[in-house]
């Protein structure tokens, strides 16, 4: 039986200044496809790079699922994402709303 493992929060401190009335972004990652994710990151959409690995020295294995908070202090809702599995696939998706996302799944 396969225990169901929840890491409570991954915080993502990305390093930029500080807005006074920014809000912190949460939002819940989950992995339901067969191949662990090695490599995850998160960029303002505006930003032409990615930002640092959220998951170096660990990774979400298939069918957990880890609530993401972005606390970067910035001003904008539209964030690009990327992740790289441990079979080699790269997924990366742009301009998402995570003020509204909620969740996002990887199948």
């Amino acid at each position: 039986m396969q225990k169901l493992f929840r890491l409570t929060v991954v915080t993502i401190s990305l390093f930029w200044v500080n807005t006074a009335w920014a809000e912190d972004l949460i939002f819940l990652l989950i992995n339901e496809s067969s191949s662990p994710v090695v490599s995850f990151y998160v960029s303002p959409a505006s930003s032409g790079d990615w930002e640092s690995n959220l998951m170096a020295g660990g990774f979400l294995d298939s069918g957990y699922e880890i609530d993401v908070l972005i606390a970067d202090g910035m001003e904008t809702c539209e964030y690009d994402i990327r992740a790289d599995f441990e079979d080699g696939e790269v997924i990366e998706d742009f301009g998402l709303d995570l003020c509204d996302l909620g969740s996002y799944t990887f199948e």
